[in-house]
This record gives C-alpha cells, sequence and structure tokens, in this order.
C-alpha cells in the first residue's frame, strides 16, 4: 500500500506523522509525507530520513489557521494533486483541515488534531468572529467531502460535528508514542514540569507561573516565553525556572528527573506532552477538560484551569504525600502503554483497507464519487 499524507512541522502534528510513518512502514506502507505551513528544520530532515520507506516532499505554503492563507492554499492545492498524479497512491491522509473537497482519485481521510473553532471556544467562552466565515465554510466542506473524518478522542470529533456540520464516516484514533524514547527513573527529582508556551492561553502554562512562588518545590516550564508579536511573557517570579524552547532528547531528560508534570491546560485535544510525561514516570496534573478526562481517567488529578488555589493545593498535596504521587504515576503509564504507535499504526491501516476495499486504481476523480 501507498499512502500520501500531509504533516506541518510546527507543532505536535509533526510528531504524530513521523510516528504513524514508522509504523506503518513496518507493516510494509510506504508513505509520501508532503509537509507544509513552514520550511522544516536540518533536525526535523534527519528524523524524516532515519523513517523506512518514507519519501518527504517540502513546502511551506500556509495552512488554513494562518494569517491570509487562501492563496497559498489555492497553490498548495495544486501541488498535492500533482504529487497524487505522480506518486499514485491508494489513500490519501490529510493532518490539515482543509483540501479534503480537492477532487482526489484515492479515497480521502482527513485527521481533525485541532480547529481554531473549539480552541476558541475553549480560551474565549464564544464564538468565532466574522473574519473567520471563509475559514469554517473551507473547512466545513473539506470535512463533509471527505471519505473519513478521524481524530485522537471523541471529544474531539464531537467538536468537529459540532463547528463543522454533520461528518463522513469517523473514527476514533488515539495518538501514541514511541516508549523507547522515554526512561522512567526511580530517583525523581523534586521539579514539578510543564511543557507549553508561556504566552499561550490554551495550554495554560501562566497558572502554573503564578502559584509557582507558593510551591515547595522548583517549578520549571519549557517552551517558548515570547508571543509571536515579540511580546515578552515571562514572569519574574520566585522558585520559576522556564527552560525555553527544548528539542525532544532534551525535553525527554526533564520528564526523568520531574516527579510530577503538571498541565492545567483550557484546550488540549489529545495532549502528547502529557502521554510522554507518562512514559517517563510523572504524576499528572491535568486541565479538568473532557478529552484529558478521557484519555487518562482516573490515572491522573483535574483542576479546573483558572482555580489556582486549587492547583496550589493540589501540587502541595502531591508534593508531600510520596505514595500518591508514586501511585498516580504507575497508573498513568499503565494507560500510557496502551497508547502505542503500533496501536496507531493498525487502527489506521485497518481504517484504509475499510475504505479502499482492494488494492485500488480508480480512474474516477473523488469528486465525482462523493
Amino acid at each position: 500500500m501507498k499512502v500520501l499524507m500531509t504533516a506541518d512541522p510546527v507543532g505536535g502534528v509533526w510528531t504524530f506523522a513521523l510516528e504513524l510513518c514508522a509504523g506503518l512502514a513496518r507493516h510494509g506502507v510506504s508513505v509520501t509525507l508532503a509537509t507544509l505551513g513552514a520550511p522544516l528544520t536540518s533536525a526535523q530532515r534527519s528524523t524524516a530520513a532515519a523513517v523506512a520507506g518514507l519519501e518527504l516532499v517540502e513546502s511551506a505554503f500556509r495552512l488554513e489557521w494562518m494569517a491570509e492563507p487562501w492563496a497559498d492554499l489555492e497553490h498548495a492545492g495544486k501541488w498535492l494533486l500533482q504529487l497524487e498524479r505522480e506518486y499514485r497512491p491508494d489513500v490519501i491522509h490529510l493532518n490539515h483541515l482543509v483540501h479534503g473537497d480537492l477532487p482526489w482519485r484515492a479515497p480521502v481521510v482527513v485527521t481533525g488534531h485541532s480547529c481554531v473553532a473549539s480552541w476558541w471556544h475553549a480560551v474565549y467562552g464564544t464564538a468565532l468572529p466574522a473574519q473567520w466565515g471563509t475559514y469554517e465554510q473551507r473547512v466545513s466542506r473539506s470535512l463533509q467531502s471527505a471519505d473519513c473524518v478521524s481524530a485522537p478522542t471523541r471529544a474531539m470529533l464531537s467538536q468537529l460535528r459540532r463547528y463543522y456540520g454533520p461528518l463522513p464516516i469517523s473514527a476514533v484514533v488515539p495518538n501514541g508514542r514511541d516508549p523507547t524514547l522515554f526512561s522512567p527513573s526511580q530517583r525523581k527529582e523534586h521539579l514539578v514540569l510543564c511543557a507549553g508556551r508561556l504566552w499561550d492561553v490554551a495550554k495554560n502554562a501562566q497558572a502554573l507561573a503564578a502559584v509557582a512562588p507558593h510551591v515547595e518545590w522548583q517549578v520549571c516550564i519549557a517552551g517558548e516565553c515570547s508571543s509571536p508579536d515579540g511580546a515578552r511573557a515571562e514572569l519574574a517570579a520566585a522558585n520559576l525556572h522556564l527552560l525555553g524552547p527544548l528539542a525532544p532528547q532534551e525535553l525527554a531528560v526533564w520528564f526523568q528527573r520531574a516527579a510530577i508534570y503538571a498541565l492545567p491546560a483550557r484546550y488540549e485535544p489529545f495532549g502528547l506532552t502529557v502521554l510522554e510525561a507518562a512514559l517517563s514516570g510523572c504524576a499528572l496534573l491535568l486541565g479538568d477538560i473532557p478529552s484529558l478526562r478521557e484519555v487518562w481517567g482516573e490515572a491522573a488529578w483535574y483542576v479546573a484551569p483558572d482555580d489556582h488555589l486549587r492547583l496550589r493545593q493540589l501540587l502541595s498535596q502531591l508534593i508531600r504525600d510520596s505514595t500518591a504521587r508514586t501511585e498516580l504515576a504507575a497508573r498513568a503509564a499503565d494507560v500510557a502503554a496502551r497508547h502505542s504507535p503500533e496501536r496507531t499504526a493498525q487502527a489506521y491501516l485497518s481504517l484504509y483497507s475499510k475504505l479502499t476495499g482492494h488494492p485500488l486504481r480508480s480512474d474516477t476523480p473523488h469528486a465525482a464519487r462523493a
């Protein structure tokens, strides 16, 4: 089987795509990975080059959630259709929300990792402003034209239905991470770790920064400290250590060191960093939102994103109670072990098989079939 897949190198979608490509390669599937959104770094190219059966083709066309993207997306659509003609894949797997309505010849899966409408509501509590009307129309048309829409949680899939209308065949396929990349330590340090941009109100690292002066252990936050427009978002708080952006291997070391991973998020459709922390033996304290409860259940403690007092209380309780901390970390590790890249790859292989039914070489464009 051959798959044409898209990914952007900006965030967690890149990690997801490489894990999936590696898992598919173990089943003899070759993937052409087309990148959009930003230029790749040399480190990202090296990581992709290590994946068997993966062919990388690059672009930097803007994505639908970026400023003034529509001309770029028009060019990107033509480029992607040309790639389909060249590589003749059996399946198209889009990891961005538009282009599901192109005249594809192969069946199309669109995976909704997040969306602006659900992000906006989680952060601001309102519907998208009128200037996002084109975005909503394009995403709705794309999702409703696809053969299948998938998401990493039921919570995210329900948000896609809520904001973009009735969907075609849908599937929930949780993300996975390679456990060999993370090393649980029996000698955890007295550290509370968070990974998230300090200015990002969705990740809500600001809440952790606000309570840091009142927490017995050192609080460390990994991620950018400046907003995209350059305004400084750092807080000069006692007991707060800002690590800045870290490479995946560097962040894995901090996961290994930290006893507690805290992410009081307002919005997190799945949470790859939470999975990485759990694979590293951290006890989890998370934002009380449906997606995180869906994934972690009783394997984490939860706090309302705006309840700083309760966040401080729960952190203090975990810090002082080593038994609770150990038990919570063990439960999280059990859940994390079930979220393997192999499980994700098998789920998508099954989905691809249902969509194709046989090794397909249809001459009928997808739009005509729809």
